[in-house]
């Protein structure tokens, strides 16, 4: 399946939209704390020191605006990216729900808009499609076994880790807290575009899960949802562990000895970040080609009769 030229432009439009929503807010909150490198541990974390202003944005939002962005370029320069446009709205429609029942007008609208926006390119990707002319036209390439089966497996295990973690927090808080993390209650304290934690495990353990057996299938449309799983992956990795790294190995004047390091939280946030860079590294490389069709055999000719007949 291919998409036409007049859905390929519209996907680009609403990715672009999509993509420039999160950047505005992310403008915003640059201005607001002073410098990026505050932004950044305030994404990873690392909240104490930034008492005087507080962010809008999580670490979500850079990777969403990053893959909009790559999606609204896919969208121009192949005719295959219906994939692309399918893995981005989809997975920022469901990040985005929770925002219709949050605290303030600008997230309100906020959430509205990309959920809009959303709806549109998995609209386009549905309604844009049309099957291949004809044999001659190129498809998009199936990922090779080898690397396909070892990201498959990264990603598997990266969902039964995020699976087991968020079992492990649900066993020791209160029920109605639990509640308060898969719908954004008074008890979850977080960014005003944050998604709530419970709610946010799910969706990428749903996407860990689903990219997984797509690479575990040799699906043609891998490359996308492995690419945006392994982005997220990464990108959670890094800045956990470099929040750990900040809270233990630099002085902190908050606090008068250092808290014991969480070594399952450590094991699982580098796990993140290398499974992450290896998914992306074995999802990079060409795919490979469908074999060419078997030219059908010549109809064979009879032989001539015997005796032949007078005048053959």
């Amino acid at each position: 399946m291919t998409v036409t030229r007049p859905a390929r432009l519209t996907g680009a439009a609403l990715a672009a939209g999509l993509a420039l929503v999160p950047f505005v807010w992310i403008l915003r909150d640059l201005a607001a704390l002073g410098s990026p490198e505050d932004l950044f541990w305030y994404w990873a974390g690392d909240r104490f020191r930034l008492s005087r202003a507080r962010a809008a944005t999580t670490l979500l939002d850079p990777v969403l605006c990053l893959a909009a962005a790559g999606t609204a370029l896919a969208a121009l320069r192949s005719r295959h990216a219906a994939a692309a446009l399918t893995a981005t709205g989809a997975v920022t429609f469901a990040v985005r729900l929770p925002g219709l029942w949050t605290h303030g007008t600008g997230p309100l609208v906020t959430a509205l808009s990309e959920l809009v926006l959303a709806a549109g390119l998995l609209v386009t990707a549905l309604a844009g499609r049309r099957p291949s002319r004809g044999p001659d036209e190129p498809v998009p390439t199936r990922p090779r076994p080898g690397p396909a089966v070892a990201a498959g497996l990264l990603l598997a295990v990266a969902a039964l880790v995020l699976i087991a973690q968020e079992g492990h927090r649900a066993a020791r808080i209160d029920p109605r807290h639990l509640v308060d993390r898969f719908t954004g209650g008074r008890s979850v304290l977080d960014a005003a575009l944050g998604v709530p934690p419970g709610w946010l495990a799910a969706v990428l353990a749903a996407l860990h899960l689903t990219a997984a057996v797509s690479a575990l299938t040799a699906a043609r449309h891998t490359r996308p949802l492995g690419v945006l799983a392994g982005g997220v992956l990464l990108a959670g990795g890094l800045a956990e562990l470099a929040r750990i790294a900040r809270l233990h190995l630099h002085h902190d004047v908050h606090y008068v000895m250092a808290p014991e390091v969480d070594l399952p939280g450590l094991a699982a946030a580098g796990y993140g970040a290398l499974a992450g860079a290896a998914i992306l590294a074995l999802l990079a490389g060409r795919g490979v080609p469908d074999a060419a069709p078997v030219p059908p055999l010549p109809a064979a000719v009879p032989p001539p009769p015997y005796p032949r007949p007078p005048g053959w």
